[in-house]
């Protein structure tokens, strides 16, 4: 799985700054793409970052399970 720039925190952040900012002012200060923080809003709106770092742990070990099978 690949690591990505930013950690869970970071991203749970920068949803929340974009409620008050617009999007493609924040997508510049962050370097990332306005697309990426809509699929980011649209995937983790209601989480915060310890609910978004068990998202991932979950899917981890779904996924390992799956190659078992």
């Amino acid at each position: 799985m690949r690591k990505g720039r930013f950690t869970e925190e970071q991203v749970v952040a920068m949803i929340r700054e974009a409620d008050c900012e617009h999007v493609s002012v924040l997508a510049k200060q962050h370097g990332v793409s306005e697309q990426r923080i809509y699929t980011w809003r649209k995937r983790l709106a209601g989480f915060e970052a310890s609910d978004v770092r068990r998202l991932r742990q979950l899917e981890a070990e779904n996924a390992k399970a799956g190659c078992r099978a």
